[in-house]
């Protein structure tokens, strides 16, 4: 999952950063209501983390100008405003969440989690499919009830896999998943991680659709 960080003061962007790198996102941080823009033009996320307390262009700004253009991801908003008319505000304007600071990073993780829930409709941070269960909270994976040690890179893939069962990922999509802005990725790092996963889940397990990408079939 890839999330769009919208924060100008650079000790709370680097420890929700540092957080979110921990739990396998992709993080791409800006720190100015400008720069989001530029950000979404070139990235599709998966959900915006907002500030509202920004240099040059505000928050609210930023964020009904992305809601007016048609943006649909989720926004949570993370700001010092706790007063209920900037929650109000905040919410008539397109948000999803508001989340107070200082604020816990596990509560900041299940906030992030619930919306990415709402967003597939899916009620609880577990992928059942067939025999394999993927908790996304505690990253564990187990195969007929037995652990399946994931490689932080390996949970990733197969969970945006498996968020699109029956359907076609391409092998950008997934680089674009698992990948920020200053991160280098290799010709045949997907590749790599599929081959992994076939080896653990079986070798017809992820299909190769030739020149498209990659598929998990839907769950019978």
């Amino acid at each position: 999952m890839r999330l769009l960080l919208v924060e100008d003061d650079p000790m709370i962007g680097e420890s929700i950063e540092e957080g979110l790198r921990g739990e396998s996102y992709a993080v791409d941080w800006v720190r100015t209501g400008g720069d989001v823009e530029l950000a979404l033009a070139g990235v599709a996320y998966d959900l915006m983390l907002l500030d509202l307390g920004l240099p040059g262009k505000q928050g609210m700004e930023v964020l009904r100008a992305a809601r007016a253009r048609g943006d649909d991801f989720p926004v949570l908003i993370i700001t010092a405003r706790d007063g209920t008319p900037a929650r109000v505000e905040g919410l008539d304007a397109g948000a999803d969440d508001y989340l107070v600071k200082p604020f816990d990073l596990d509560e900041l993780l299940a906030r992030i989690r619930a919306l990415l829930r709402r967003r597939v409709s899916r009620t609880q941070s577990v992928i059942v499919h067939g025999n394999l269960r993927l908790d996304l909270a505690s990253h564990e994976a187990t195969l007929d009830g037995q652990p399946v040690k994931l490689s932080a890179r390996e949970f990733s893939v197969l969970r945006v896999l498996l968020d699109n069962p029956g359907s076609v990922v391409s092998k950008a999509q997934l680089e674009e998943k698992l990948y920020g802005w200053n991160a280098e990725v290799e010709s045949n790092t997907v590749d790599v991680y599929v081959h992994h996963l076939r080896k653990k889940f079986g070798s017809d397990f992820i299909k190769n659709v030739r020149g498209v990408g990659y598929k998990i079939a839907a769950a019978p």
